[in-house]
């Protein structure tokens, strides 16, 4: 992804999960120009600042059914089953990451107008192509 988010980027990445629109953690740690890992630190580093609502913990079975619908593997080798972050968790994650792109990343998803009907309800200008 290039050095400043673009929003129009952002709505590929975006899946549903447990009827919420959700980016993958190592989706977000490219948008936000750091490795899976710092994510992974953040959240464990600060878990007072992720309460129930900002991060979702998938299982085998959840992880499982999202790879088959990728359209490559790239997301197939992971270890450590992956985190998903609604809206507010990323908002959570740039200001704990403060990286410049994190925060360039952030800026670019909540200077968007709000749409006049439709949308995502989570991310309210994005239509998801993943269901």
């Amino acid at each position: 992804m290039s050095a400043i988010a673009k929003f129009e980027n952002l709505k590929d990445l975006i899946v549903e999960l447990r009827g919420q629109s959700v980016l993958l953690d190592s989706d977000i740690a490219e948008i936000y120009g750091v490795e899976t890992k710092r994510i992974n630190e953040a959240v464990k580093n600060n878990p007072d600042k992720f309460p129930v609502g900002y991060i979702i913990e998938l299982d085998k079975t959840e992880w499982d059914g999202l790879k088959s619908k990728f359209s490559t593997s790239t997301k197939g080798g992971k270890v450590k089953l992956p985190s998903a972050f609604p809206e507010k968790g990323l908002y959570m994650l740039a200001t704990i990451l403060k990286s410049p792109q994190a925060v360039r990343a952030t800026l670019a998803t909540a200077l968007q107008p709000q749409p006049h009907r439709g949308g995502n309800r989570r991310f309210p200008l994005v239509h998801s192509r993943r269901q």
